[in-house]
């Protein structure tokens, strides 16, 4: 796609606190997610996006007064997810201030809630978060997870990925649950694998580490690159990413 990149900035929430682990273990915390998101509007994000982490385990809704706050804070586009059921809950979220909304569990258990939500709001609100592991018995090699990694779906990733396309999202949120928290570097066979059969946005998510391996994303048809702990500790900034990726020839947004 010819748009700039967009380097995006995940708030993890859990219990009101951001925090970080490795493979969604061992969460530490990174701090309060209205700072945190105003500190990277000010930085230089392109966007934001919000996962409460533990909403689908735990059986209830996002945080919407988090998101409420987040929305005031920033004047960046907020794409929200964990938790999110139904066309309601979408139209809630959007009340709040998301601009987009990204859906897992659910759309796994019912397909056709992509397409609802997408009818309903348009394609551009509906983000399709894919959390895929590597996975032997999978044609593409690739398996669908939910609830943070822990649950095999049954479902081949780039399969999933193609067929949600075709239910009218707008975007995917392509994390490897294999490489999260690592800082080992993105999945660049899996962004690959999925760029082949989509032409939609797709946000790479998981084991950014250096600015190279954000670079090495972009060339693999990543059309937005997703990090958190080098971020939230400040290994990496937004702008040394953005500086990277324009000395590599990738055009970025100012």
């Amino acid at each position: 796609m010819s748009l700039a990149i967009r380097v995006i900035p995940c708030l993890d929430v859990n219990a009101g606190r951001v925090v970080k682990g490795v493979n969604f273990e061992n969460l530490r915390d990174a701090g309060d997610p209205v700072e945190l998101a105003a500190r990277y509007n000010e930085q230089g994000a392109d966007e934001l996006t919000f996962l409460d982490i533990s909403a689908t385990n735990e059986g209830r809704a996002t945080t919407r007064d988090m998101v409420r706050r987040c929305a005031e804070t920033v004047f960046i586009p907020l794409t929200v997810g964990g938790g999110v059921r139904s066309v309601e809950d979408v139209d809630d979220l959007l009340r709040c201030g998301a601009d987009k909304v990204g859906i897992n569990t659910a759309a796994i258990a019912n397909p056709q809630l992509l397409t609802d939500v997408s009818n309903r709001f348009g394609k551009q609100v509906v983000v399709l978060s894919l959390d895929a592991r590597r996975q032997d018995d999978q044609p593409s090699g690739f398996g669908v997870t939910t609830h943070g990694g822990k649950r095999p779906a049954n479902l081949d990733a780039i399969e999933w990925a193609k067929e949600a396309q075709d239910r009218g999202v707008g975007e995917i949120l392509l994390t490897s649950m294999d490489a999260d928290g690592t800082t080992s570097g993105f999945d660049i066979e899996m962004i690959k694998a999925v760029r082949e059969v989509v032409d939609v946005p797709i946000i790479a998510s998981g084991g950014a580490g250096t600015v190279q391996h954000f670079i090495d994303a972009a060339k693999a048809g990543a059309d937005a690159l997703l990090a958190a702990s080098v971020f939230h500790y400040e290994t990496i900034t937004i702008a040394e990413v953005k500086q990277g990726l324009a000395n590599a020839g990738i055009e970025v947004r100012k």
